[in-house]
């Protein structure tokens, strides 16, 4: 454990900074509890996940806007994720790049389907900067003052290593019906 723990806390801020320019949340989560453990610094947690994930998604809305013939053939299989980003565009106007960001399976489809529109790219460019700024303060100063029992938890998994597949499996059904559903044909 104290292995994981010593190459985390050398590597965790490469590694907090890759996953999070895909949108992810959960090497930030691991980041706050590694900060509560002081293995890492949580200050550095949260600017490294604000600045990726801005980063990320500027990216993602830039290849869309100007490269769309590159873009097409990826998310070809993607179509209703994508259209359900659209209408969720349509519906909730702006107020989308800040909820994507905390809504797993759209949250990289969000920037490409705005990306393919006209919208505007500094508009998009603020709200994307003060959403990830809120987003990586939420998780980071949640987890780091949630660590006692988010630590507790992680031992209570490991001496009873059955639970953790069913959860994991019971959390991937529970997503996959929830897409099913916001995507299904009306």
């Amino acid at each position: 454990m104290n292995d994981i723990f010593t190459s985390l806390s050398t590597y965790g801020y490469v590694i907090l900074f890759l996953y999070s320019f895909g949108g992810g949340f959960f090497a930030l989560v691991a980041a706050g509890i590694l900060s509560y453990a002081g293995k890492m610094d949580i200050t550095i947690s949260i600017i490294v996940a604000f600045t990726a994930n801005f980063i990320g998604d500027l990216t993602l809305f830039y290849i869309a806007r100007y490269n769309k013939s590159i873009v097409m053939p990826y998310i070809k299989k993607h179509r209703r994720k994508l259209a359900l980003s659209s209408i969720m565009m349509k519906k909730y106007g702006d107020k989308i790049i800040f909820f994507q960001k905390f809504i797993y399976g759209v949250k990289t489809l969000v920037p490409i389907a705005i990306g393919l529109t006209r919208y505007n790219f500094k508009k998009f460019t603020i709200y994307n900067l003060i959403s990830a700024f809120i987003w990586a303060l939420l998780f980071g100063l949640g987890s780091f003052y949630s660590g006692k029992y988010l630590l507790e938890a992680v031992i209570y998994l490991k001496n009873h290593i059955w639970i953790t597949p069913v959860l994991l499996m019971v959390l991937l059904y529970l997503m996959w019906l929830y897409m099913e559903k916001a995507t299904k044909k009306r």
